[in-house]
């Protein structure tokens, strides 16, 4: 039985983001992810996880310059003490939020710079933060994400990153697994679930529809396969919504747009 996380970066997106938290589990989420929490304290954000009951079930590392354009850095030489601050300050979210999943952006490929040292300072960086975070117990997950919604990601295919947890070799990093960026660069999504899902090396899933990003009924694929498919496999972890309501901020846009979902909570009651 699928679980569903909402992702409230993009959902509920009339709301102010303190808000999100009542509207998700008004709707019957019992769980929530977003990109960054660090506008916030962190006790702050607890309390609201209390009061709604919700679980904390991942967030981002902080990435950089985020408005400037930058897209994590684990992948940028020179960055390392920046990135060895940033990771210091999300475990110390993720033990407030108890929070087991951290994602680390990857990062844009600098200009200029050899493939091979790119290369050696992400490993170098996800061996830095996965043995901080063992010690806490959360996973640091490695997102692959497509090169038309953010050109020059240093990551963007499966292969790509389970080789790369292959290599880093800890028992707490991970394939964080988006359908969504998935399609757009690879397809074969239910053969790539088939190939990945048994090795142990996927921490958790994202959806959306394709193209446009919208609710996962709206678009070329058909996920009530993919949701079986992954029961038929064992799966139990969070699939987390991470899609744009096709209403964009209308009042009640991402409610108004959650007739996908219902069958499954349902199921769950």
């Amino acid at each position: 039985m699928p679980r569903f996380a909402a992702n409230l970066s993009m959902l509920y997106n009339d709301l102010d983001f303190l808000d999100r938290f009542a509207a998700a589990a008004h709707d019957g989420f019992t769980a929530v992810e977003y990109l960054f929490p660090y506008a916030y304290a962190p006790e702050q954000l607890a309390a609201l996880l209390q009061q709604q009951g919700l679980q904390q079930v991942l967030f981002n590392a902080p990435p950089g310059d985020w408005d400037r354009g930058e897209r994590g850095i684990a992948c940028i030489p020179g960055r390392e003490a920046e990135f060895r601050d940033g990771i210091a300050q999300a475990l110390r979210y993720a033990q407030a939020l108890q929070c087991p999943r951290l994602h680390v952006m990857a990062g844009l490929v600098p200009a200029g710079v050899d493939a091979a040292t790119v290369r050696a300072t992400y490993i170098a960086n996800i061996r830095h933060a996965a043995e901080h975070a063992a010690a806490q117990d959360v996973r640091i997950l490695l997102e692959p994400i497509n090169g038309r919604d953010m050109p020059g990601f240093f990551l963007s295919r499966q292969d790509q990153a389970h080789a790369l947890v292959a290599e880093i070799g800890a028992a707490n990093v991970q394939v964080q697994m988006d359908l969504y960026h998935c399609q757009i660069v690879e397809g074969d999504l239910a053969m790539k679930i088939r190939q990945y899902l048994p090795t142990g090396q996927v921490g958790h899933i994202q959806i959306a529809g394709v193209p446009e990003r919208h609710e996962p009924d709206v678009g070329e694929l058909h996920y009530p396969y993919l949701f079986a498919l992954l029961d038929s496999l064992g799966w139990d972890g969070w699939i987390g919504c991470e899609y744009k309501p096709a209403r964009g901020a209308a009042p009640h846009a991402t409610s108004d747009g959650l007739g996908w979902l219902k069958p499954y909570l349902a199921k769950a009651e």
